[in-house]
């Protein structure tokens, strides 16, 4: 074995069971099943021209010498970014450990109560500190979440104003800039009006649904807002603020002034910079809009037991549910980094997050106090960590700051700002003095004050306690902090236990290799508005990825902006909107969507001002080609773009995919490829040859970015070259084409630290490799398609009766014996397994997805669970609910009571195959009650005398 060869360890397959495999599926070799499965008119000719492989080794020595080209200065740009000290305890145990980064959304709660409980504490933590009723388990970064603000506040407009046609928002033009421009680009295709002002000289007109706040101010200001609040409520004029959790502990919550929702980013909670993302944005709101709120809320229930536990609540796949009528296309969050943040308020506690926030504002004040005692003017009244500072020159300015490594934020020439972060000490006062000093010709000879200004006046001041619940108050100890993360991981089932066969979901290896890097200083702590010769390193890497990805799907141009698929997936339809535009034809607003597509689709369609029409789907799961040509005969002169999974949800290649796009096409219209399926096209076809015009990747799918139990995720767009002069800016760094639309996300480059790990990806695999993993992913699939065959009935598959990468089996006719689709689900947890996805596309079936990353070993215990899971099917009875289906998963609890009234022994219940034992995983509670959580909705850590009342 090539022990250099970084493919071996990717692929989980390995050579010798080749032969076994094509003997089950029926092939003689894998060129055979690619000819089957893939349609011949779309096969790529030649191979991807990507650099060739290098080993781990090899890697880790080339992103050294990348990171190297980084400069890490001291920034005190903030803007919303801020250096952050992650504790060790938190970056070793959680940001470095496969356990809490290849776990998969919660959508199977019983397990999944670790990540959960700590999303709970997170949203415990942002309830207390924004003084709000309800928070949601996070969102992608603040300007989203702002943007998702906007949005919320246009959908619950009262009956009179949106029979009035109250369009107008007004935004502060204290608002951060990145926000400003997402706000932009999200309101345009609503046909929201935003008016940008002083919030002093508004008029609360009744013209106003809402408006949004910036608190502190983005140089630093701290408003007073009660009176606008006050008078806003008088108008029905519904108030966000945005707002700096560490603020907060020092601050007045904004939840006390009345307004109704709070959002902000939770990276200065111990997240690195990582030169833009991923960071957890907050969304704070009152629970009379919890049924209107983006984005998944952690819940309290019971299970069968009625023992307490926890589960997503209210909004889970809102976009599955409502469609074209949903308000938001947000379908995850960024969990990973939401739990470290939560771990970093567990740790610190409340007495903590004051220490480091009075250290903070002290610095700031003391910073303030000693350059106005060299004579320069110190502009803000109110401040918490930043100071504005009128001086003669920036230029001057910025040039002695860069020179002793340090970057503060250029306003104008006259005027800069200081943001003062938890990482400063006081051997950075004398640098910072000596920038003043030397570039406006004034004296470091300073006299430190005896005492310092107050600046915040009381009206302002946080008098409330936040954070009493016992679990910011126990673990503040390394020892107590380690041992309570270790007791939630064990609640959890991660990729690094089992198999984990989500179809659409790809959860393949996340290597470490790929991974170690996010801890690397060089890499973690730049921030994203540095000059771009500072992250040289950074540069260099995110152009050659989007090169790769270039080569890989085909296309001209690729903007890793977008930070989620559904980021991703609008911004794709947002350069389609854009180019039509541009062209003149503004009129092309209809977007044809499969039935079958995911849900996100007809909501970023929405989101994008276009009007969904719907296309049937055949008998064989494909899309209904005569229906598709009446519908786009039909909307010719309005076709704006096709929206087309590829292959298909239903996972299968349709051969007429190039038919269609040319038909699309013919009619003007622009194909948007969603790159869900990606997984199964690399290196043997790719979307720029089925016709597509633009698609988004999953990178936490196909390129091996983890799924961090439901985030982080990328999502960039690869776009033909009609479409390159409309990718998206940035108002503080220039990124974009020449005719850019404004930002899709915060940061210029999005979760660019993310990046680094699909860079990896494709450099250590090669051209031969991630080929190799789209011919293996396809071979593993059709090989438990094969097992299960004559037991499970494959509701779709190809011309030649085989799967894509994935496949869908029905359990439908399990009714008759009283089982469900969810049963069965629940049953493969007893075996050790998450269950592949859930009752999508199609209501009570299983989607099945193994990746190439499995082992033979892993794929045959999976298919002898479902086989034999197929055998108690059998022994059930729609008479008799007591069986071993209907009672799992079955807890240690459970099977160690002295109680045992089941008609099945415990060894059915818990060891059902002699490999279980072997690797047992416990669910930690029993079957969850999903109505009575939604029915008794409590989303912060509440004492469990209030749960039992409820």
């Amino acid at each position: 074995m090539n022990t250099d060869k970084f493919a071996l360890r990717h692929i989980g397959v390995r050579e010798q069971d080749l032969k076994k495999m094509y003997e089950i599926v029926g092939v003689n070799d894998l060129n055979e099943l690619i000819d089957q499965t893939i349609p011949d008119d779309i096969r790529l000719k030649e191979s991807l021209n990507l650099s060739d492989a290098m080993s781990e080794h090899e890697f880790l020595n080339h992103l050294q010498t990348l990171a190297d080209e980084n400069k890490v200065f001291k920034s005190y740009i903030g803007l919303g970014y801020h250096e952050s000290l992650t504790p060790s305890v938190i970056k070793r145990n959680i940001l470095e450990n496969p356990g809490w980064y290849t776990a998969y959304t919660p959508y199977q709660a019983e397990i999944a109560q670790g990540r959960l409980e700590a999303l709970l504490n997170y949203q415990t933590m942002v309830c207390d500190l924004t003084g709000m009723e309800l928070a949601n388990a996070s969102l992608l970064d603040e300007s989203t979440a702002a943007a998702e603000a906007m949005t919320m506040l246009y959908d619950v407009r009262s009956r009179q104003q949106k029979k009035n046609g109250v369009l107008k928002f007004f935004v502060s033009e204290e608002i951060l800039p990145q926000t400003l421009s997402l706000l932009q680009t999200r309101s345009t295709p609503l046909g929201i009006e935003l008016v940008i002002g002083n919030h002093q000289e508004f008029d609360f007109s009744d013209d106003f649904y809402g408006a949004i706040l910036q608190y502190p101010g983005k140089h630093g200001q701290v408003h007073d807002y009660a009176e606008f609040v006050e008078k806003a409520q008088t108008q029905d004029i519904k108030v966000a603020v945005a707002a700096d959790i560490l603020s907060l502990v020092a601050l007045k919550a904004p939840g006390e002034l009345g307004v109704d929702v709070v959002v902000g980013t939770t990276q200065r909670f111990g997240i690195p910079l990582g030169y833009g993302g991923p960071h957890a944005a907050f969304f704070a709101t009152k629970e009379a809009y919890k049924r209107s709120i983006p984005g998944r809320i952690i819940g309290m229930t019971k299970d069968t037991d009625g023992n307490p536990a926890l589960r997503m609540a209210l909004q889970t796949r809102e976009q599955h549910i409502k469609r074209d009528k949903a308000t938001s296309n947000i379908c995850t969050a960024q969990v990973l980094l939401a739990v470290m943040a939560g771990m970093y308020g567990v740790y610190h506690g409340p007495n903590g997050l004051q220490f480091i926030a009075e250290k903070v504002h002290a610095n700031a004040k003391l910073m303030a106090q000693l350059l106005e005692s060299m004579g320069l003017e110190q502009l803000n009244t109110n401040f918490f960590d930043t100071i504005k500072i009128k001086i003669k020159s920036a230029q001057q300015l910025k040039a002695s700051a860069e020179k002793r490594g340090i970057n503060l934020n250029y306003i104008d020439d006259e005027t800069i700002s200081i943001s003062i972060n938890e990482a400063f000490r006081a051997k950075d006062i004398k640098p910072l003095l000596a920038c003043f000093a030397e570039s406006q010709g004034l004296s470091e000879d300073v006299t430190y004050p005896e005492t310092l200004k107050d600046v915040v006046p009381s009206s302002l001041k946080r008098e409330t306690t936040f954070m009493q619940q016992p679990v910011f108050n126990s673990y503040h100890s390394e020892t107590e902090l380690m041992r309570y993360i270790k007791k939630l991981e064990r609640k959890d089932l991660a990729l690094n236990h089992s198999m984990i066969s989500l179809g659409s979901c790809t959860m393949k290896l996340n290597a470490a290799t790929e991974m170690l890097p996010l801890s690397w200083t060089n890499w973690g702590n730049i921030h994203p508005f540095v000059p771009l010769d500072q992250a040289k390193g950074y540069q260099l890497v995110l152009k050659e990825l989007e090169e790769q990805l270039n080569i890989i799907t085909g296309f001209a141009a690729t903007s890793l902006q977008p930070n989620s698929g559904a980021q991703g997936e609008y911004a794709g339809l947002m350069t389609i909107r854009a180019y039509h535009e541009d062209r003149g034809e503004a009129h092309r607003n209809i977007c044809i969507i499969p039935a079958s597509a995911h849900g996100t689709n007809p909501a970023s369609a929405v989101m994008a001002g276009m009007k969904v029409v719907v296309t049937k789907t055949d008998e064989k799961g494909n899309i209904d080609v005569v229906d598709l040509e009446e519908k786009v005969i039909e909307h010719s002169n309005n076709l704006a773009a096709l929206m087309v999974t590829y292959p298909s949800t239903h996972g299968v290649f349709e051969s007429s995919i190039r038919y269609i796009t040319k038909l699309i096409h013919d009619h003007g219209g622009q194909v948007y490829m969603d790159g869900a399926n990606m997984n199964a096209q690399v290196g043997l076809t790719n979307p720029a040859t089925i016709g597509a015009d633009v698609c988004h990747l999953n990178l936490h799918k196909t390129f091996a970015i983890p799924h961090g139990g439901g985030g982080p995720g990328v999502g960039p767009i690869c776009v033909a070259e009609q479409l390159k002069p409309f990718l998206p800016s940035n108002p503080v760094i220039k990124t974009g084409g020449k005719h850019a639309i404004t930002a899709i996300s915060g940061a210029p480059w999005g979760s660019a630290l993310a990046c680094l790990i699909s860079y990896g990806y494709i450099k250590m695999l090669g051209a031969t490799g991630v080929t190799d993993a789209t011919r293996i992913s396809i071979l593993n699939a059709n090989y438990i398609k094969e097992r299960l065959n004559g037991k499970y009935d494959v509701l779709y598959t190809g011309e030649q009766g085989r799967a894509a990468h994935e496949m869908i089996i029905d359990c439908r006719p399990f009714k008759a014996h009283g089982i469900e689709v969810t049963d069965i689900a629940k049953r493969l947890m007893d075996y050790g397994f998450h269950a592949p996805t859930v009752s999508f596309p199609v209501a009570g079936t299983m989607m099945i997805e193994p990746t190439e990353s499995e082992s033979l070993v892993e794929l045959d215990k999976f298919c002898e669970a479902m086989l034999a899971i197929r055998e108690e099917i059998d022994h059930a009875s729609a008479d008799d609910a007591d069986n071993v289906l209907k009672n799992a998963p079955h807890t240690l609890a459970m099977v160690t009571s002295d109680d045992w009234a089941f008609p099945y022994n415990r060894e059915k219940a818990a060891f059902p195959l002699p490999f279980v034992a072997e690797n047992k995983f416990w669910p930690t509670v029993r079957r969850t009650d999903e109505a009575f959580g939604d029915r008794n909705l409590i989303c912060t850590c509440t004492p469990i005398e209030a749960y039992a009342e409820a």
